[in-house]
C-alpha cells in the first residue's frame, strides 16, 4: 500500500520506499518457494523413478524366480530359496530387458548383444519349471553360469572313480568337457554313464539340454558348480557350417518333494528301455573268466571252470568268455593254439547246459589282419581332415576305433558277431570300452557329431540285437538300449575309490540317471596286482563275502574269483545267497523292471524316496531300497559284524523275524550281523 508522507516545495511525493522494504522482507520466502519447488519437482521424479523400478522389478520377477542383472534366484511356494544361479560370462543390461506373457527375454549385457531368455512353464500343479536359454552371438565367447549348491544335497550326473551319494565336491577344477570317459584309466574324468542331469534334496532339479558343448567345473569354497558352454580348446563342435557360437540352454524345475521331482523328470526328459532283459538274467549268476584267468584262458580252463559250476551245485545265467580268446585284437576268430577246437567245446557247454557269451570291444590293432580291411574301406574313426584314419591307444595296444555313425562300419561289425553266433552259437556279448577318451581329441566321423559322447549312444546300439543277455559298460542317452550296463571294473579294496563303499552310490547314481538294469561288476572285484586287499591273489576273504551278500541284492550277481578257491564255508554262503537272491530278491526286482518300462523309476532306490521330509535319508550311503518295501544294510568295514542302521517311519519286519512298528525314524546302533548274515528289513 502506498504511503502520502510530507514533502519539500509545498508539495507531496508519493514514494514506493515501502516497497523496497518489502522486498528485502521477502526474499527468504522467494528462496523458499524456489526450494520448494525443486523438492516438488524431485518428489515427483523420485516417485516416477520409484514406480519405475517397481514396474521394473515386477518385470523382472515370474513365478517364483527373480533375476537380477548378475543372475537369479528360485524360491519354493514357502518362500525359500531353493536354487540360485549367477552368470560369469557377462552382466546383464536390464534395460534391454521385456516381458511378455510368461517369457522374460534380454538382449543385451553391458558390452555386447545376445538372446537371453527364462521361460515360466507348469505342466502340472506341483511342479514350476523354468526354461533358461543364453546364447551368444559372437563366436568363441564361452557362456558359463554357476550353481550354488551349498541350499541342498545334489546327486546324478556321472559315475566317478571316487563315488559318493550325495556328491562331495572338493578342489577347484576349471569347467572342463562333460564326456564319458574310463575312469579305471583316468581316475579324475567323469565316468563312462553319465548324463547332463542333477536332483537335490529341496526338490529341485536341472537339466541341460542335449544341444549343449556341455562343459562342468567346481569350487568347493564358493560351493558352486560352473555350467559352461563353449567350443573353443574343445572337442564339441557346432552344426556344420554353423558360426562357433555357444549356446547354455537348460531347464530347472521345482517340485513339492525331491521324490516326486524326479518321476517328473525322468517321465519328460529319459529315455526308457523297451523290453526287460532274460530273467534268468536277474535270476541266476553270470560267471565271468576274467578275475580268475585275466587274459591267460583257454579251452582247457573254460571248460574246467564250467564243470566246477556244476560240480558246486551252482545255477549259471551263462558263461562270459573274456578277453583274451583271439589271438591278436580286432580279430573274430578263436585262436587255434588256446582253443584248438572252438566248436566242439561250445557244443559240450551247450550239452552240459551252458550258454556263452563273448568279451568283444570297438578297437582294431594295427598287427590284426581286419586292420588293413577297416583302413581300405574307411570304417574307423578319422583325423580332422577326413584323409587317414586315426590311430588310438588303448589298454591292449594301439589302433583304430571303428566308427559307428558310418552305417558301413556298423554292417562290418554287426556281420562278425553275426558270425559268431551262427558259428558257435554264442548267446550275447559283453560290450567293453565304448567311453570318448579313446577317441582323438580332435577327430572326424562319417557322421559330423557336436557331441563326443553321442560316440558313446552309437556304440551302446550295436548291443540292441542281443539285448537279452548282453552287458555295456557306457552309456549316453542309452537308457532305451534295454540291456544290463555295468560300472567300470572295480578293485578288491573296502574304500570309496572303487572299492566295495563305492558299490552302492555308485548303483543309485546310475538309477537315478535312468538305468535301471545294473550288473554291478564282479564279486569281489577284480583282483588286479596292487589294487587287492589281502595275499594280492585273492581278495580279501572277509570282503569276497561282504561284497557276495552285498550283490545277493543288487538286480544281477556276478562271480568270476569262485567261492571254491577259498574254503568250503566260502561255498556255503555262495550257495545260501545265490539261492536267497532268486528267492527273494528275483521276483520282487522283475516286477519293478516290469514297471521300469512304464515309468523309468528306479528299482535300487535311496532311502529319502520314502522319507522325504528327513534330513538324514539323504546322506545314508551304506543302505538302499528295492522298490519302497525291501530295506538292506550291508556290513562294510573290515572286522565289523555289527553296524548302526537308520530305519525310515513305518512299519518293519527284519531278517531275523523282529517287527518294528515305528511313527518316526529309528537309529539302531551296533545292530549285530554276523558275517554270514546281511541285515535287511521287509515292509510289512
Amino acid at each position: 500500500m502506498y504511503q502520502v508522507v510530507p514533502g519539500g516545495a509545498g508539495g507531496t511525493i508519493t514514494d514506493v520506499i515501502p516497497k523496497q522494504k518489502h522486498s528485502k522482507d521477502t526474499r527468504p520466502l522467494v528462496g523458499a518457494g524456489v526450494i520448494g519447488l525443486v523438492l516438488v519437482i524431485a518428489a515427483v521424479t523420485a516417485w516416477c523413478y520409484y514406480i519405475a523400478s517397481l514396474r521394473k522389478a515386477e518385470l523382472l520377477k515370474t513365478q517364483l524366480l527373480d533375476l537380477n542383472k548378475d543372475g537369479y534366484i528360485i524360491r519354493n511356494q514357502g518362500g525359500s530359496i531353493v536354487f540360485r544361479m549367477d552368470f560369469r560370462s557377462g552382466t546383464l543390461d536390464l534395460d534391454s530387458c521385456s516381458k511378455e506373457g510368461e517369457i522374460l527375454s534380454c538382449g543385451r549385457t553391458t558390452d555386447r548383444k545376445l538372446n537371453f531368455f527364462i521361460e515360466t512353464v507348469r505342466p502340472k500343479d506341483t511342479v514350476q519349471c523354468y526354461r533358461v536359454r543364453w546364447e551368444e552371438l559372437v563366436p568363441d565367447i564361452p557362456v558359463e553360469h554357476a550353481m550354488t549348491y551349498k541350499f541342498a544335497h545334489w546327486y546324478g550326473g556321472a559315475v566317478s572313480a571316487i563315488q559318493h551319494w550325495p556328491i562331495s565336491i572338493s578342489g577347484q577344477q576349471a569347467p572342463k568337457p562333460f564326456v564319458t570317459s574310463d575312469i579305471y584309466s583316468n581316475r579324475n574324468e567323469f565316468g563312462g554313464i553319465l548324463e547332463s542331469y542333477w536332483l537335490s534334496s529341496n526338490a529341485t532339479a536341472i537339466k541341460i539340454n542335449n544341444s549343449v558343448p556341455f562343459h562342468l567345473g567346481w569350487n568347493d569354497t564358493e560351493k558352486t558348480m560352473y555350467f559352461q558352454a563353449r567350443y573353443s580348446d574343445s572337442p564339441f563342435k557346432p552344426n556344420p557350417g554353423e558360426a562357433p557360437c555357444a549356446e547354455l540352454s537348460y531347464r530347472v524345475c521345482v517340485g513339492l518333494d525331491v521324490t516326486s521331482i524326479h518321476k517328473y523328470m525322468v517321465r519328460r526328459y529319459f529315455n526308457k528301455p523297451n523290453k526287460v532283459p532274460a530273467k534268468v538274467m536277474f535270476k541266476h549268476p553270470i560267471w565271468s573268466t576274467w578275475a580268475l584267468h585275466k587274459t591267460d584262458i583257454d579251452q582247457e580252463k573254460l571248460l574246467t571252470y564250467a564243470s566246477n559250476i556244476r560240480k558246486h551245485n551252482f545255477n549259471c545265467s551263462h558263461l562270459e568268455l573274456d578277453d583274451r580268446y583271439t589271438s591278436r585284437y580286432g580279430e573274430f576268430e578263436f585262436d587255434r593254439i588256446k582253443f584248438p577246437n572252438a566248436s566242439a567245446m561250445f557244443q559240450k557247454l551247450k550239452s552240459d547246459g551252458f550258454l556263452v557269451s563273448l568279451w568283444i570291444h570297438p578297437f582294431v590293432n594295427y598287427d590284426s589282419e581286419n586292420f588293413h580291411t577297416c583302413v581300405d574301406r574307411g570304417l574307423f574313426v578319422r583325423e580332422p581332415t577326413g584323409r587317414l584314419p586315426a590311430l588310438v591307444r588303448w589298454w591292449n595296444g594301439i589302433g583304430g576305433i571303428l566308427d559307428f555313425t558310418n552305417p558301413e562300419a556298423r554292417d562290418w561289425f554287426s556281420s562278425q558277431l553275426r558270425s559268431l553266433r551262427s558259428r558257435y552259437g554264442v548267446s550275447s556279448f559283453k560290450f567293453d570300452a565304448g567311453e570318448t577318451n579313446y577317441l582323438p581329441w580332435k577327430f572326424s566321423t562319417r557322421t559330423p557329431i557336436r557331441d563326443p559322447s553321442f560316440f558313446t549312444r552309437r556304440y551302446t546300439e550295436m548291443a540292441i540285437p542281443y539285448n537279452d543277455r548282453a552287458e555295456l559298460r557306457s552309456g549316453y542317452q542309452s537308457q532305451n538300449i534295454s540291456c544290463f550296463f555295468r560300472p567300470i571294473d572295480r578293485d578288491s579294496v573296502w574304500g570309496y575309490e572303487l572299492g566295495l563303499k563305492s558299490l552302492i552310490p555308485t548303483v543309485l547314481t546310475i538309477s537315478i540317471l535312468g538305468y535301471q538294469f545294473i550288473l554291478p561288476d564282479m564279486i569281489g572285484g577284480n583282483a588286479y596286482l596292487n589294487r587287492t586287499d589281502g595275499n594280492h591273489v585273492l581278495p580279501d576273504r572277509e570282503l569276497y563275502i561282504r561284497w557276495l551278500e552285498l550283490s545277493a541284492f543288487m538286480p544281477s550277481m556276478q562271480f568270476s574269483i569262485p567261492p571254491w578257491e577259498y574254503d568250503n564255508e566260502v561255498v556255503e554262503i555262495a550257495r545260501k545267497y545265490t539261492a536267497l537272491h532268486e528267492s527273494i530278491v528275483a521276483p520282487r526286482v522283475l516286477e519293478l523292471a516290469g514297471e521300469v518300462l512304464d515309468t523309468g523309476d528306479p528299482i535300487i532306490r535311496p532311502l529319502w524316496w520314502i522319507a522325504t521330509g528327513d534330513e538324514t535319508a539323504y546322506k545314508i550311503d551304506s543302505q538302499f531300497l528295492i522298490g519302497d518295501d525291501l530295506m538292506v544294510a550291508p556290513v562294510l568295514e573290515p572286522g565289523k559284524q555289527e553296524r548302526d542302521i537308520y530305519l525310515p517311519a513305518g512299519r518293519w519286519r527284519s531278517y531275523k523275524g523282529e517287527r518294528f512298528d515305528i511313527k518316526e525314524p529309528l537309529h539302531l546302533t551296533d545292530y549285530p550281523v554276523d558275517l554270514d548274515e546281511i541285515a535287511y528289513f521287509v515292509w510289512v
